[in-house]
């Protein structure tokens, strides 16, 4: 039960803003930390499902309710990822070798097309948000997606090959039992994408089309571009995941209305 507990502190830990205890990383609490992975994206859907609460009780309006959804993930995970995306985002606009690539996503300083690209990503997202009905079936294929996105990207980690022998990807991995946590992980996305599709029907087909098309567009920039995947890489798949998955509900929920 301790090394269960200390598990989803580390994942909780470091992949969210969560206040949880922080206990020191070893063997034992680091084997299964990322199947906690995506329980973190529980949190996410279960605020976002929150949100919709409260904006249905004071019949806000779009655009408020959309910055709620637009933020609140930010809010819950600190803006991890979004850390790899304006990483990744800059490395690729270099247009340089994978080996400098990688020392662009080691610098600590934040580039010109990182920001350009994180402010095309924030109104991309609160425009989608904003324009998202949230209708009970829609509002769960939302939610489930912060767990797919999540169950994803650790899947990846366990999976594909790293780009360099240091880093988050690679403790996570290396500490990982890598055979039991890919069958987990593996289970987790088929159960995922069967429930998304139960709920959804073809709107959310067209979300795990989505998140299969980024899944496949990462690991051929990882390996192409970078040689491999890394933290940063992985904080990239998943915003990008998030926000193709809501693209295609929302397209969903139009072409659904004008039928």
């Amino acid at each position: 039960m301790k090394t269960c507990l200390e598990t989803l502190a580390v994942a909780f830990g470091m992949f969210s803003a969560v206040p949880v205890p922080q206990p020191e990383w070893n063997e034992k609490n680091m084997k299964y930390a990322l199947c906690a992975f995506p329980l973190v994206g529980v949190l996410v859907g279960a605020v976002w499902l929150l949100w919709a609460k409260v904006c249905a009780l004071l019949t806000l309006p779009a655009f408020l309710r959309g910055a709620g959804f637009c933020l609140l993930p930010v809010a819950v995970t600190g803006g991890i990822h979004l850390d790899g995306y304006a990483d990744v985002s800059d490395a690729l606009a270099s247009w340089a070798t994978p080996e400098r690539r990688q020392e662009i996503l080691k610098d600590s300083h934040c580039g010109a097309f990182a920001i350009i690209r994180l402010c095309t990503y924030f109104l991309w997202d609160f425009a989608l948000c904003a324009a998202f009905l949230p209708q009970q079936p829609a509002l769960l294929c939302a939610a489930v997606s912060f767990v797919l996105s999540r169950t994803l990207s650790g899947l990846a980690i366990a999976t594909l090959p790293l780009a360099r022998d240091s880093g988050l990807a690679h403790t996570f991995a290396s500490a990982a039992h890598r055979g039991r946590v890919k069958l987990v992980l593996s289970l987790a996305a088929l159960l995922e994408s069967a429930l998304l599709v139960w709920l959804g029907g073809l709107s959310a087909l067209a979300m795990l089309a989505a998140a299969l098309l980024c899944l496949w567009h990462y690991c051929r920039t990882a390996k192409n571009q970078f040689g491999g995947i890394s933290g940063d890489l992985a904080g990239w798949f998943l915003q990008k995941a998030e926000v193709w998955m809501l693209c295609a509900l929302v397209l969903s929920q139009y072409v659904e209305e004008l039928l």
